[in-house]
């Protein structure tokens, strides 16, 4: 797992590398501070179909769940934003920011000893 930083940018690396079951847990070696602007997943050979589940560790906000994945893919997180005044819910999106906690990344029916790669990208 490896951290590079760049021009206001931290790029974060987690491979994650599943059991004889096809599952695997992984994390950030760092804590994480700022605005998570994507996620991307690089298929190294994992099992087609298999689901993931990443979130903050402590929180457990959610930065992207999926199933039945195939190939590589990248997301860019986001949550509705809220009113300040009264918590209702906006029709504008907000990024995700995380403040001093590892990304987790969940790993399940990936097949028996199979890796892939996330890479983790924050604007600081």
């Amino acid at each position: 797992m490896a951290k590079t930083e760049q021009g206001g940018y931290v790029v974060y690396s987690v491979s994650a590398t599943t059991n004889g079951s096809g599952d695997a847990t992984a994390y950030t070696d760092d804590p994480v501070f700022g605005e998570v602007e994507s996620i991307a997943y690089v298929k190294t050979d994992y099992a087609n179909g298999v689901d993931f589940t990443i979130t903050g560790e402590t929180t457990g906000l959610s930065l992207w769940t999926d199933t039945d994945v195939n190939a590589s893919e990248t997301v860019f997180p986001r949550v509705v934003a809220n009113l300040n005044t009264d918590g209702s819910a906006l029709t504008t999106h907000a990024p995700i920011v995380l403040a001093g906690e590892r990304v987790k990344v969940v790993v399940a029916q990936g097949g028996a000893t199979k890796s892939g790669t996330f890479r983790i990208i924050v604007k600081r």
